[in-house]
């Protein structure tokens, strides 16, 4: 009976990290659902502990933002945003600049994943339109969402794990980490103005096609109103998930636009997925699986890499929750080494983020080929580098301006 928990839970693991089990069609959230009914079936623990698992913090501020997010998608926000930033340049360089800073600002303040399913098609677009290359500026894209969503709490799911087990506020997060973003979207920039000799240009190409988008200016205008509103409540210390729980209700009060379209954009699956994954992880708990990480990560350095290998075995949000059960919730530096380190290591390989493979899928939809192999080319070099970033600044820069 123990052998079979331990199979159950280690194919869990594995479906985790390959986005599905071999030989059957079930994605992250079936994996995650038929796991955690297992552990109950198998009495690793009861209904009781399965429900108390679940965090409801982190699940109600993960809903809100999906429903903010998808209520400024369905405005035509994110396509006027990258407009505006590609409307002060004409030139591959100027380009690649804005689609990576414009993509991680978007993901500093909204979901990464959200940001790539917007602007990925945009991104391709806009290349075609000036006979460029796309593959670099969709790895701009990638990378720049994965590396923008470091710098704050709502930046992507496993900042919002971490926000929610850590009580770190939404300003302190940002304070420690938002450099961190800047300089390692900058770090990006040179990596893709070396590797890719037709970025670096900066002669202006002919007039830009503008990519034709439907603008529905009353709901852009209260998505913007609310989005401001919550974001004055993060940086002022109001409870995040009561927060963006009440912003998403207000932006569900509508006349002219139907709930519907807004709740379509909502990843019920993620959600799904994180509800089992609290189980998964309870019951891991339970079976005494995680005693020996403690000895594992009792080091900064040593956390960072544990946290850079789990996340591309059974993929971030998996890590964070494994891995959270061993870090003191006082230790403010271990939880932000602990986002940065699980969010930085998903430009490692194609496979390490889900915002790598939205802007893969719509590439390969449309004729253009982001390899495995293209991929690791890019984002080896950059993973390593800002992952040395993020270290020495959160262990030798932040923690020498501690009290």
């Amino acid at each position: 009976m123990i052998t079979l928990k331990y199979l159950v839970l280690g194919l869990t693991y594995l479906g985790f990290g390959l986005g599905y089990l071999p030989g059957l069609r079930m994605n992250r959230a079936a994996v995650a659902i038929v796991g955690s009914g297992f552990a109950v079936a198998l009495g690793i623990l009861d209904l009781k502990t399965a429900w108390e698992a679940i965090d409801p913090n982190t699940i109600v501020f993960l809903l809100g933002m999906m429903i903010v997010n998808s209520a400024l998608g369905a405005s035509g926000f994110f396509q006027l945003a990258l407009e505006f930033l590609t409307s002060f340049t004409r030139s591959p360089f100027g380009i690649m600049v804005a689609v990576t800073f414009g993509s991680g600002i978007l993901s500093a303040f909204f979901l990464n994943d959200t940001t790539a399913i917007l602007l990925a098609p945009l991104t391709l677009s806009l290349t075609r339109s000036l006979s460029l290359n796309p593959i670099p500026y969709l790895l701009a894209l990638a990378g720049g969402t994965n590396l923008g969503s470091v710098a704050t709490v709502s930046g992507n799911p496993q900042n919002i794990l971490v926000g929610s087990f850590s009580g770190i506020s939404y300003l302190e997060f940002a304070q420690s980490l938002a450099p961190v973003a800047l300089i390692c979207l900058l770090v990006q920039v040179a990596w893709l103005y070396l590797l890719y000799p037709e970025v670096r240009s900066c002669k202006s190409l002919p007039e830009i096609t503008q990519v034709r988008y439907r603008l529905f200016k009353p709901l852009l205008a209260k998505s913007l109103w609310v989005t401001a509103g919550l974001l004055v409540a993060f940086l002022g210390g109001a409870p995040l998930a009561e927060s963006a729980w009440i912003a998403a209700s207000i932006l569900l009060i509508t006349r002219r636009v139907k709930s519907d379209r807004i709740l379509q954009g909502v990843d019920w699956n993620l959600l799904v997925m994180f509800a089992g994954l609290f189980v998964v992880t309870k019951a891991t708990q339970q079976l005494g699986l995680l005693d020996n990480l403690t000895n594992l990560t009792n080091t900064p350095l040593n956390l960072l890499g544990v946290t850079v290998i789990l996340s591309n075995l059974i993929s971030n949000v998996p890590t964070v929750l494994v891995l959270q059960s061993v870090i003191v919730k006082t230790d403010t530096q271990a939880w932000l080494l602990l986002a940065a380190g699980s969010t930085l290591a998903g430009n490692l390989t194609l496979l390490g983020s889900v915002a790598n493979l939205i802007v893969a899928e719509v590439a390969g939809k449309s004729g253009e080929r982001l390899t495995f192999k293209e991929h690791l080319r890019f984002g080896l070099p950059l993973t390593f580098v800002t992952l040395g970033i993020a270290y020495f600044w959160l262990e030798f820069v932040e923690r020498s301006t501690v009290p």
